[in-house]
């Protein structure tokens, strides 16, 4: 067997060659794959969008409470009880329709007795007006008469119960009778000594009446007797609003928001007007009509803002719905809560009524100036510079970012207008990328 040495054995000159190339060549391969997945490692990837022209409305937002355009509680004029309730909450009501209503059995009484008081009044009137005729004089001397004959009786009896009192009072003494059944004359002697001296007086009544008939009918009088009727029907009138006030009506149409009483409470006077947010015995119901919203605007933003401007409404209750209203009042004097100065302004509802509630809290945007083709870019795409300047990303030929100033205007919603400094067309980041030192090279995400 023979054995060969390397140093026996000649390679061709031409395969060393070629084995030391395909090496070389396998390297150089290998390194420009590493070289390119580095480079692309370091190609950042970011969102761009495209500078354009649009039209913009400056929106001022501002948070506000739905409320009622008009409200009342709902008080009586006179306190008494509430006996009949015809309403409940969330009905509708029409002006000078009845609530609720009040026990009115006294004043009704007292109506009844002005009444009778107006018709003798009116009679005396007439009489002393048309004179006095003899028959009149008759019958008022007949009056008389019997007046003295009630007062004989009325003696008479008060004479017996006299003697009566005097003989049982030495009875009790005695111990015969009970002081209980001595009482019982004690009353019975008290009650006709009342009857002879109300009998007394009636005869006094006819005698002057009498008098007066002889003597004829005066011209003051006649006067007299027209006062007593004026007070007569002052009087009645008086009763009667009394009366019409145990009806508690309302005093526009609207609907009831609120209930403070059940039938049986009782009720006192109170303002109808009263604002106070807690139920008392003054206030029988609350009534509401129409719907706004009041906002309190800061102070700095006032002068921004004039009636008439357009407003969007939007609620939680409600999120995919937009209601429309405008700006009818802005308050002439300043409020402040916790320091902070504002101003109440109303915003009437176009449309929402039959959606929105009273109390519901609102999102809302007042629709100030509209600005027509101008160039716009997303708010997010504006970065402030180390400097205090505003500046985007901008994008050239390359995919390379650079950091430009630009000098912004107005904003409205997630837009902002760009003055100068950028070009339609250009495209920009949304974001800043993660080097903002060098140019970066940019894979735009489209």
């Amino acid at each position: 067997m023979q054995h060969l040495t390397l140093k026996n054995v000649k390679l061709p000159t031409r395969w060393v060659t070629g084995v030391l190339l395909s090496g070389l060549l396998g390297f150089l391969v290998y390194l420009a794959v590493v070289v390119r997945q580095s480079a692309s490692q370091s190609t950042v990837q970011l969102d761009t969008v495209e500078v354009t022209t649009s039209d913009l409305t400056v929106r001022y937002p501002v948070n506000g409470v739905v409320q009622a355009v008009r409200t009342s509680k709902l008080s009586p004029d006179r306190e008494g009880q509430i006996i009949e309730l015809y309403v409940e909450e969330g009905d509708s009501v029409v002006q000078g329709q009845v609530v609720a209503r009040m026990d009115s059995q006294e004043v009704q009484a007292q109506v009844r007795q002005y009444e009778s008081a107006l018709a003798q009044a009116q009679a005396e009137l007439a009489l002393k007006q048309a004179g006095n005729r003899p028959q009149d004089i008759a019958e008022a001397e007949a009056r008389v008469a019997t007046a003295e004959a009630e007062i004989a009786q009325a003696q008479a009896k008060a004479v017996r119960t006299q003697e009566e009192l005097q003989r049982n009072q030495r009875l009790a003494e005695q111990g015969a009778i009970s002081q209980s059944q001595l009482s019982e004359y004690v009353a019975e002697e008290r009650e006709a000594l009342a009857a002879l001296e109300a009998a007394q007086s009636r005869l006094r009544e006819q005698q002057q009446n009498l008098d007066r008939l002889r003597a004829g009918t005066r011209s003051e009088e006649i006067a007299q007797a027209a006062a007593r009727v004026a007070e007569a029907q002052a009087q009645l009138q008086s009763y009667q609003t009394q009366l019409a006030n145990t009806e508690i009506r309302a005093p526009f149409s609207g609907i009831i928001t609120r209930l403070f009483v059940q039938e049986g409470d009782f009720v006192t006077p109170t303002t109808s007007a009263s604002s106070d947010e807690s139920a008392t015995s003054a206030s029988i119901a609350e009534l509401s009509s129409g719907l706004e919203v009041e906002v309190k605007v800061p102070e700095a933003s006032i002068g921004r803002l004039q009636v008439g401007q357009l407003v969007e409404v939007r609620t939680d209750a409600f999120p995919d719905e937009v209601f429309q209203g405008r700006l009818r009042l802005i308050a002439p004097r300043a409020i402040k809560e916790n320091n902070i100065t504002f101003f109440r302004t109303k915003v009437e509802l176009i449309n929402g009524h039959d959606r929105l509630k009273l109390g519901m809290n609102v999102k809302l945007d007042i629709l100030g100036q509209q600005i027509r083709n101008v160039l716009v870019v997303p708010l997010a795409a504006v970065v402030t510079q180390p400097n205090g300047e505003t500046g985007v990303y901008v994008l050239d030929e390359s995919n390379q970012s650079q950091l430009r100033s630009v000098k912004v205007g107005v904003t409205a919603e997630d837009q902002i207008q760009i003055i100068e400094g950028v070009a339609e067309g250009e495209r920009i980041l949304l974001s800043s990328p993660t080097d903002q030192s060098e140019p970066s090279e940019i894979s735009p995400a489209f």
